[in-house]
């Protein structure tokens, strides 16, 4: 039973049933009563319980187990595996997080005769790290996984919207730590967000398309192209936002999308934005939060003659900054209190802390979004000042800093 062994075995296996070999290896090793894996949603709200390749029914929505206040939530959010044992001969429960670099995957669920010694406990991290590489190892050659994620039909314009963000919605890097989180108004909004991690830069956007529908998804994918294109042709920021307007005025029908783009050194840590018309971020510093007010420029797509200016932004190691569109500001959403809420989730890793703002504007409108609601969370290490575990993501700076890669006490 080694790493070596469920990598082959999986890869030997038709895409569909990987999961399914080495949940079969693992039930035979550890003389388990059953393995199971579970899938994080879109939302990051709920798991779904994959099974057997052979059972698996997709023409009707899969059953969604609610994360909040479950063991499952806990495991998630801590990023350390849990032992329950309920005594009198009952299976010993054993859930661990099946994450790669920062991005939650699921949960590998086993139930076991007795509870592991340290040895076992090994064997089942090194087999939940495995499955988080063989599910993004798989997932582009069969539609299960995708599957798994959707709790609830999605419309067209929905479906384009998913397929427009990263493929993983959080990363961690020995400088930085990223996450975003998207929730889809009633009518998809065109909220999207994108990062790409190069040699020597990390980049982010956030954008908006205007109208709703079908028509902002449209827009959302013109958009979110012409800055792909032009940041994979090595173009800089002001390059990239003047193509993504170029391209909204020849294509976009006279509809517009604002937008913000970033970019930070690996190098240096020099930081540097575009503001295309989009709501201002926010930067928590030492514990306090504020608003970043830089030059707008004219969103994607105006017919009227302007620039783009590139600014420079004061990144400091320990720094958290949120990017946001403005579903995250309106209606309901301006009872709250934005930057009380970052603080408050100062101690929780960017991907949980993006879940935890998005909730509270979920839970202000009522489950009922007028317009999209997008944040993406950077926590910036610093050049030289951090490292990580492989291993489990922990992140090996200064204690003194709050943790940033998700190892929070339960309740946090």
């Amino acid at each position: 039973m080694t790493l070596a062994g469920m990598l082959a075995a999986a890869e030997t296996a038709a895409p569909v049933e990987s999961l399914d070999v080495v949940a079969r290896m693992l039930k035979e090793h550890l003389g388990a009563a059953s393995v199971s894996f579970l899938i994080t949603d879109f939302t990051g709200g709920s798991v779904v319980r994959l099974g057997a390749a052979g059972s698996v029914e997709t023409d009707e929505p899969a059953r969604r187990i609610a994360l909040r206040g479950t063991l499952y939530d806990d495991v998630i959010r801590t990023q350390r595996p849990s032992v329950e044992d309920k005594g009198g001969g009952a299976p010993v429960r054993i859930v661990a997080p099946v994450t790669n670099r920062g991005d939650a995957i699921g949960l590998l669920e086993l139930f076991l005769p007795a509870v592991p010694d340290a040895e076992v406990m090994r064997e089942i991290g090194e087999a939940a790290h495995a499955l988080a590489y063989i599910v993004i190892a798989n997932r582009p050659f069969t539609d299960v996984y995708q599957w798994g994620r959707r709790t609830i039909p999605l419309s067209l314009a929905a479906e384009i919207q998913h397929r427009l963000l990263p493929t993983s919605l959080a990363c961690e890097a020995a400088q930085f730590a990223v996450a975003g989180a998207l929730e889809p108004a009633d009518h998809v909004g065109g909220d999207t967000f994108d990062y790409v991690i190069d040699r020597d830069t990390v980049q982010l956007s956030v954008t908006d398309a205007m109208g709703h529908d079908i028509d902002a998804a449209l827009l959302a994918t013109l958009a979110v192209g012409a800055l792909r294109r032009a940041r994979r042709a090595g173009a800089d920021l002001a390059e990239q936002a003047r193509q993504a307007d170029r391209a909204m005025r020849e294509h976009g029908r006279q509809s517009y999308v604002t937008g913000q783009l970033l970019r930070i050194s690996l190098v240096d840590g020099r930081t540097e934005f575009i503001n295309a018309g989009h709501p201002w971020p926010l930067m928590m510093r030492h514990g306090t939060v504020r608003e970043i007010t830089p030059e707008i420029d004219l969103p994607f797509g105006f017919h009227t003659s302007h620039s783009y200016r590139v600014q420079s932004l004061d990144l400091r190691p320990g720094d958290r900054l949120v990017m946001l569109t403005d579903g995250m500001l309106e209606r309901n959403a301006k009872s709250l209190d934005l930057s009380d809420l970052i603080v408050r989730t100062r101690a929780l890793h960017p991907r949980e802390a993006a879940r935890a703002l998005i909730a509270a504007v979920v839970d202000a409108n009522r489950g009922h979004l007028q317009d999209d609601a997008t944040v993406m969370c950077l926590d910036w290490h610093g050049v030289g000042h951090s490292r990580r575990n492989a291993d489990t993501g922990a992140d090996l700076s200064d204690a003194s800093r709050p943790s940033q890669t998700g190892r929070t006490a339960p309740g946090q």
